[in-house]
């Protein structure tokens, strides 16, 4: 797929033959033809939460790895197997009634934006994509078509964060000021690019595990499988992966858009990896939930987060390993841990019991994942089946990992303010722009 036909919303994509979202939801006697683009680790539970759907019918596996296909195939054995998703696309279409998407972040765009071209209804893990001109086309065009989406988020639905997001929207804390925000997991790299080359084992199609992305010698144990997340050019970092899932509430809760500044305090950029320490400060515009700017700093790596008065809890307290801390303008707090863990309020340096008064429409507290897990998988599917809508779709998605994007972006230009402008999609500082997109290769 050429970037120039990806990113141009023009008048020949819109002529491509489809029927819009709201016509072809279909009907209650169907079932949902599903096909699953990307079957590792993540894609295999990705697949396992949407078929356990009872309307739905695993009717296509594509993974550029056979191993991964094996595994998906015993699952599915009547589903059609492919290596090369465009080829799936062009001999399945008229078979095939929604697209998940669990490939590594580099080719959630080229392979949603084919299915969503295709008139299809995608569900892409997140981050929703790799760069911000694609999160933006992805998000113009499932809007202008009018194309039923969801992004991978599962915590969006579980209920602790739907309290968190009715507690703070009453109220609980006053108008917030700042967010802080916290992983300690490491998925960047400080080390060098690898020299040298290893022969390709025979169960990877190296060219198709590229995809757009820019020629490399294969190396084991570098890029596929598991640690790409680590590295620029197909990975989002720790900021891309659990980030967010722990900006998603706060961001959600405080009706943020796109942030006015980022800065990212981090080691100096090295081309090939993120860094393994980031300290990302943004400053928001005002919404109704917040004061007249949101400050919200965001530590990940070892180590982190950062000591600060904000974040000391009652009784000496140890913070949750990762987790979200709101702060009102009159200092009351609301802490968020990641995840299935009931929010806390803390009032003058004490925990007060939570008024869960009007909140019987969010349902009870869940604490096993395996049935939790499964509802904004299941929400997709009953969108599609025309019962439902989804609450992460592509126009909140692109948002919030435009966001998160731009905090990957900083850190190419480490302890720098960086001015975004949402209306125009690009910095005042002309250097920073040259990352919001790049070319893709013919493969």
């Amino acid at each position: 797929m050429k970037k120039r036909a990806f990113l141009k919303n023009t008048a020949a994509l819109a002529a491509v033959s489809m029927l819009p979202g709201s016509t072809w939801a279909l009907g209650k006697s169907k079932k949902l033809r599903t096909a699953h683009i990307g079957l590792g680790a993540m894609g295999i539970a990705d697949l396992k939460s949407i078929s356990s759907h009872s309307s739905v019918d695993v009717v296509a596996l594509c993974d550029v790895d056979s191993k991964a296909l094996d595994t998906a195939k015993a699952m599915h054995p009547n589903a059609k197997i492919y290596k090369d998703y465009r080829e799936m696309m062009k001999e399945m279409v008229d078979s095939i009634d929604a697209v998940v998407v669990s490939t590594p972040d580099h080719t959630h765009a080229p392979a949603s934006m084919l299915a969503m071209e295709k008139g299809k209804p995608v569900y892409c893990q997140k981050p929703l994509t790799h760069h911000v001109t694609e999160a933006r086309a992805m998000k113009k065009y499932a809007e202008d078509h009018n194309i039923i989406t969801q992004m991978g988020i599962q915590v969006h639905s579980f209920y602790d964060y739907k309290l968190a997001t009715h507690l703070i929207q009453s109220g609980i804390i006053g108008k917030v000021k700042t967010v802080r925000a916290w992983s300690p997991k490491n998925w960047g790299f400080d080390g060098p690019a690898p020299e040298g080359q290893d022969p390709v084992p025979e169960n990877l199609d190296w060219n198709l595990w590229l995809g757009t992305s820019a020629e490399r010698p294969y190396k084991e144990g570098v890029y596929h499988p598991g640690n790409w997340r680590k590295l620029l050019d197909y990975g989002c970092g720790t900021l891309g992966d659990m980030g967010v899932h722990i900006f998603d509430t706060p961001y959600n809760a405080l009706e943020l858009d796109v942030p006015m500044t980022i800065k990212n305090k981090c080691r100096k950029p090295t081309g090939f990896g993120f860094p393994e320490n980031n300290e990302v400060t943004y400053e928001f515009p005002q919404t109704p939930y917040t004061t007249k700017k949101l400050k919200w700093v965001w530590y990940d790596g070892p180590g982190a987060p950062d000591k600060h008065k904000d974040l000391k809890l009652p009784n000496d307290d140890k913070l949750p390993g990762q987790g979200a801390m709101f702060i009102g303008e009159d200092g009351r707090r609301l802490l968020l841990p990641h995840f299935m863990q009931l929010p806390k309020l803390i009032v003058d340096g004490e925990y007060k019991e939570l008024d869960l008064t009007g909140t019987e429409h969010i349902g009870k507290p869940v604490r096993d994942y395996d049935s939790e897990g499964d509802k904004h998988y299941h929400q997709f599917v009953d969108a599609c089946l025309g019962k439902d809508e989804t609450s992460a779709p592509f126009s909140y998605a692109a948002r919030l990992t435009e966001t998160i994007l731009l905090g990957t972006i900083a850190g190419r230009f480490p302890n720098k303010k960086l001015h975004w402008d949402a209306a125009s999609g690009r910095f005042a500082e002309e250097e920073a722009n040259k990352l919001l997109d790049a070319p893709y290769r013919d493969f």
